[in-house]
């Protein structure tokens, strides 16, 4: 039967490029690996040059996709069940692209398109690695093209296409309509968590990081394939400084969104899908600094190669973690509806590249070369080794807890998480911070091999004192607070404080005196000194974060549920109540509630809310700002709400709406008309109204009305006084234009009031009087202070360098070309930043 409306080209076209990207990569793969084991010169460079053609195709059909889902979804094409599902009519533009990735399939294709940029480069650069390196990048593709094929193979289905129709993925009756489609008024849209510009940037970013951790892995498995065990190390070593800088942006771009998008008051929960992330860059940050000793003193190249291989090996753990269902509640971001094929396949792909890897490594274990002798205790690679094991130890900790669904499927368990999640991670990760801080500070002062009795100790003297004095200064002037957990965990947060603010003060001194402040060879330290800053940023934000929303002050207490990222049930004595237009108490501010607007997308409102601050004993206000927290009604009228933040050097002013009205009644009420004169009192059921005066055309009116000319404008001045001594005043006008009479009604939300100059008689005004039937308009307002947050980002931002730093030096000895392509990602990056904006 044929069907109205339907535009069938576009879901061929992307089908056909997603069978054409499959077997262009398996071909390449084929290719590559027949090209490692040839050892005839002409034979190996024959199958090289099949396999590149293949994987330049394979390229160019990966790309086309993503441009086609592009189209589907900005033409609102909603015969596509992947449009239908992620964009809509209302969406903002800047919101295209994360229509595409919000689908599990869209970020299977980003984490492609990603393999094959960075393949690219390697076929540029990676010269007689090519062969190895390329076979496991290629092997790859094949597995993330299969996600998106949707083809049955013996019955059973492979992957999930984005070209399925919505009318056969579907059931019910309106599908088997052929105008269907006029049926189809809108799609169900972007998920309103994920309507924010940094959700256009985070995940292209993290992306790349989960991509380019294959990189080292593909290096480690050519050294061993080749049982050339040492020499891979300096081709991967720029590579591992460059996954290392990008996936710890990407996730801390997350933390970033989450801190302004989400309401629990925070950048980091310990979410399943965040540690999910953070494992692989631990053990990446480990295989790091093994790789660094081992170039400088021929130690730790058995720790390089299972880093390597575990890093890339978690990264697609996470993936079998996330993209199951295995999670179920335990996370609000993991993907719940992949189906048991796909699940089998991710599962086939993690072990695809795991089991093979520490195969390999395990056969060729003896074979790798091992110093025999022990690193000495007063060496820089011992204590770079004891770090990096401390990163390890960390990562397989937070794995473990993380995979505790894995464990209970697997053994038919029913083991809970514990009831405060947080703090089972932080007591635990918190001497992590201490351990971690402590050898970044003083590590850097030892030489490789052996150092000089006492150079050390006179070396790191100076900042060992400095870090001393600001932390007991801080704990007299400005002490941490948090204190839920006890004595015990307030003095692991100073020791982790004081290690953090060490590896500060001493990384800042090793750039000064031993590097005498050359930048170029201070990758390394600048990287250490932003990480430890960002730790003092969390640990002091955290430790300091102060409620000021104090409902107290108004005695108005709502019911509030649990919040849906920490699952915690929340306090109403933290949650302000604001009535409309009254002003009211909340913290060092005067914060009224003025006024609601519809957004853009259907559902949305914001909220304007005016914070004031007076100067002590004086109604001089002294700080004055606006911010506008908005809330989606989502279709099962549930309300998501998301932040606004006021931002300073010093602290953050962050606030959400927790509570407000979602469907208002309809208003029954009617206009009591009262002459008045001016001096006179008119009565309501709370109080009394006095006109106090009639002003002909003001020049400034609350209405920002401007009459035209032959127009006239009356505004009355009223004062309203309650029973209960509350003063307010309203300013109803009326407007005279062509013998049309225009009221302007005013309102007293306080009072439930809404008057009208409704005219003159007799030379007294005709006053409307209404007495709202409806509730009070009001908010519930939850509002913190996060002191020194900016430690946070202003520290991610110097890790970032140290790491680009340290990538560009180790660059510059293989060559240009590649540091020329990584820009170009970095420019792409940008366009998608400015994009976003």
């Amino acid at each position: 039967m044929p069907f109205e409306g339907e535009h069938l080209l576009p879901g061929k076209a992307g089908h056909f490029f997603v069978l054409l990207a499959f077997t262009a990569a398996l071909l390449s793969t084929i290719g590559y690996v027949w090209a490692s084991r040839q050892k005839d010169p002409p034979a190996k460079a024959s199958w090289i040059r099949f396999s590149r053609m293949a994987f330049l195709i394979q390229v160019a059909a990966v790309l086309t996709t993503f441009g086609i889902i592009l189209y589907i979804c900005s033409n609102h094409y909603f015969e596509y069940l992947y449009a239908y599902k992620h964009s809509s009519k209302e969406l903002e533009y800047r919101y295209l692209l994360s229509c595409v990735w919000e689908d599990q399939g869209g970020s299977f294709l980003l984490w492609s398109i990603w393999h094959s940029v960075l393949g690219l480069i390697l076929i540029r650069k990676s010269r007689d690695w090519e062969a190895p390196v390329m076979s496991v990048i290629s092997l790859a593709q094949v597995f993330l093209a299969m996600m998106l094929m949707g083809a049955y193979i013996f019955s059973v289905k492979i992957g999930n296409s984005p070209f399925a129709l919505t009318r056969n993925e579907i059931p019910g009756p309106i599908f088997k309509q052929p105008n269907y489609l006029n049926f189809i008024k809108d799609g169900v849209g972007l998920n309103v968590l994920l309507r924010n510009y940094w959700m256009v940037i985070h995940p292209p970013i993290l992306f790349l990081g989960f991509a380019s951790t294959i990189v080292p892995f593909a290096y480690a498995w050519a050294g061993m394939q080749t049982k050339r065990f040492g020499d891979w190390v300096k081709p991967a070593l720029p590579w591992t400084l460059f996954s290392a800088c990008v996936l710890g942006v990407g996730i801390m771009m997350g933390g970033k969104w989450a801190y302004e998008s989400l309401s629990f008051g925070g950048f980091w929960a310990w979410d399943p899908v965040e540690n999910a992330s953070l494992v692989p860059w631990l053990i990446l940050i480990a295989g790091l600094h093994c790789m660094l000793i081992y170039k400088a003193t021929g130690f730790s190249l058995r720790a390089s190669y299972l880093f390597a291989i575990l890093t890339f090996g978690f990264i697609l753990y996470s993936t079998f973690l996330t993209r199951t269902g295995i999670l179920g509640d335990t996370s609000v971001h993991a993907f719940t509806e992949a189906g048991k094929a796909m699940n089998i396949l991710i599962l086939v792909f993690m072990l695809a590249f795991i089991l093979p890897g520490l195969g390999l490594f395990f056969a060729r274990f003896k074979a790798i070369p091992s110093i025999a002798r022990e690193e000495n205790l007063d060496s820089r690679e011992f204590w770079m080794f004891i770090g990096a094991l401390v990163f390890f130890l960390t990562a397989l900790f937070i794995s473990a807890k993380t995979s505790l669904p894995v464990f209970n499927l697997i053994f038919n368990k029913h083991i809970a998480q514990p009831e405060d999640v947080e703090f089972s991670f932080n007591k635990i990760l918190i001497f992590t911070a201490v351990i971690t801080g402590c050898l970044s500070a003083i590590t850097q002062y030892f030489k490789y091999k052996q150092s000089p009795k006492g150079e050390m100790l006179r070396k790191i003297a100076l900042p060992t004192i400095i870090a001393l004095g600001i932390t007991v200064a801080m704990a007299f002037l400005y002490p941490l607070r948090y204190d839920k957990h006890g004595a015990g965990f307030i003095g692991a947060q100073y020791a982790a404080l004081f290690s953090s603010i060490y590896a500060v003060a001493a990384n800042g001194a090793y750039i000064w005196t031993v590097l005498k402040g050359s930048f170029k060879s201070a990758g390394g330290s600048i990287a250490h000194l932003g990480f430890a800053m960002m730790i003092a940023g969390m640990i002091i934000s955290a430790g300091n974060k102060q409620t000021i929303s104090d409902n107290r002050v108004t005695g108005i207490n709502l019911p509030m549920g649990a919040d849906p990222q920490t699952k915690k049930q929340d306090n109403p004595l933290e949650n302000l109540t604001l009535i409309r237009q009254l002003p009211t108490r909340m913290g060092p501010y005067m914060v009224t509630y003025i006024k609601d607007s519809l957004g853009a997308e259907k559902g949305r409102k914001f909220y304007e809310l005016l914070f004031e601050k007076k100067a002590t004993n004086s109604d001089q206000v002294t700080e004055s700002f606006r911010l506008y927290p908005d809330v989606y009604l989502m279709k099962n009228n549930a309300m998501s709400s998301n932040p606004d933040t006021r931002a300073y050097i010093g602290k953050d002013v962050f606030t959400y709406i927790s509570y407000a009205q979602t469907q208002p009644e309809e208003d029954t009420a009617q206009f009591r008309i009262t002459p008045i004169d001016i001096g006179d009192t008119a009565f309501y059921s709370k109080g009394y109204i006095i006109l106090d005066e009639v002003v002909s055309n003001p020049a400034i009116n609350k209405f920002n009305l401007h009459p035209a000319s032959g127009s006239n404008m009356l505004m009355a001045k009223l004062r309203i006084v309650g029973n209960d001594s509350s003063h307010a005043t309203s300013t109803p006008a009326i407007v005279v234009d062509n013998q049309q009479i225009q009221p302007v009604d005013d309102t007293a939300y306080a009072q439930n009031l809404y008057l009208r100059f409704a005219g003159v008689e007799e030379r007294r005004i005709k006053l409307g009087i209404k007495e709202s039937d409806q509730l009070i308009d009001f908010i519930a307002l939850k509002a913190y202070i996060f002191p020194y947050i900016n430690l946070v980002w202003v520290g991610l931002v110097l890790m970032a360098v140290g790491f680009i730093l340290s990538m560009l030096r180790r660059l510059k000895a293989s060559g240009r070309v590649t540091a020329l392509a990584l820009l170009g990602v970095a420019l792409a990056l940008f366009y998608m930043f400015l994009l976003a904006n």
